[in-house]
């Protein structure tokens, strides 16, 4: 999928691992991957108390979701990415950053008080469009 980042001098430089904006060709498959969790495959929490291999696994989680689509992490063209803690931002992003590549998708973080498990510290949803 040919992805193109669209920038614009008319909004401050993303701070963060995300793009302005993407624009991505409308033929292909679009898949909206649920908000992923540290949950593994065997149902146990990968990385309890650790946001990095919380982060790793989800981003793992994604992967395995598209790949099953038919798609990879390059189709991701958004996520939206839930912290108990937005302090953890940059943590998350330095993991976000080894699984998508430049382009980096649009996404919005947000810090939550609680998800489906307390034991969860960080929980992506993405978007994705697969080419035909």
């Amino acid at each position: 999928m040919l992805k193109q980042q669209i920038r614009t001098s008319k909004l401050a430089d993303p701070g963060g691992h995300f793009s302005q904006a993407v624009a991505i060709p409308s033929k292909g498959v679009m898949v909206f991957v649920s908000g992923m969790t540290a949950r593994r495959p065997d149902g146990k929490i990968s990385g309890v108390g650790d946001v990095e291999e919380q982060a790793r696994q989800v981003c793992e989680n994604i992967r395995s979701a598209l790949e099953a689509a038919g798609g990879s992490m390059d189709d991701v063209c958004r996520v939206d990415v839930y912290l108990r803690n937005i302090g953890d931002g940059e943590r998350v992003n330095k993991v976000r950053r080894q699984f998508f590549r430049s382009p980096a998708p649009a996404a919005s973080v947000v810090e939550v008080s609680k998800l489906a498990s307390p034991e969860f510290l960080v929980q992506i949803s993405a978007i994705a469009v697969i080419s035909a």
